[in-house]
């Protein structure tokens, strides 16, 4: 048979690629549902409505499916607020924050991948890569603007500003209503405030680095 007659090939492909995404998409809401310590790949199969073999001929194991599903998520596009203010960049990036954290289901899986990742190193990288280190990049790209415009101290101490600006509009608690929906328990602009005390306070001091 000659190439020129191979045309299912790109219907093949087709398919392949619409078997990889419903894998996908199971395997979060199994994450999401079940933990990421419970999840088995028998489970994932039926869920996708594929045969286990499916999974194999992409994945190797079960981490190496997290591990990549983890890396490609959407948690990485994290916006670099440029409002031409320092209280409107903290603003604009904890909406950002508060509209993620509104998807309870994004929140089971960040929670439960977060308190594996403490036990599985490989885990923690990936996590790390996806989750971590995008919103300490688009932080500090803010933190570097604010100071450029004199309203951050010159000797900040970046990486201490980064912990409280991460933790606070990230880490933060959030209430559980009734109804099972997820709410922030303070006033935004509040948070705001808090977040700008925060940032002015975290001065380097003499002798450390200030990222």
């Amino acid at each position: 048979m000659t190439d020129s007659t191979r045309r299912p090939v790109a219907g093949a492909a087709l398919l392949r690629e619409h078997v990889t995404e419903a894998i996908t998409a199971a395997a979060l809401d199994e994450i999401a549902e079940s933990g990421y310590a419970r999840m088995s790949m028998d489970a994932v199969a039926r869920r996708a409505g594929v045969g286990k073999a499916a999974i194999y001929r992409r994945w190797e194991s079960k981490q190496a499916l997290v591990e990549q599903i983890v890396s490609e998520l959407t948690w990485n596009a994290v916006p670099i607020p440029d409002t031409g203010t320092l209280r409107g960049d903290v603003d604009s990036y904890v909406a950002h924050a508060t509209e993620a954290r509104e998807d309870l289901r994004t929140t089971r899986i960040v929670a439960d991948l977060g308190a594996e990742a403490i036990r599985n190193p490989r885990l923690a990288q990936a996590f790390s890569s996806a989750l971590r280190e995008p919103r300490r990049a688009c932080g500090k790209a803010m933190l570097y603007k604010a100071v450029e415009r004199g309203e951050l101290p010159v000797d900040l101490d970046t990486d201490l500003a980064l912990d409280c600006l991460v933790a606070l509009t990230h880490a933060r608690p959030q209430n559980l209503t009734a109804a099972g929906d997820l709410t922030d328990p303070y006033p935004r602009r509040r948070l705001v405030d808090v977040i700008l005390a925060t940032l002015a306070a975290c001065r380097a001091q003499a002798g450390t680095s200030t990222g």
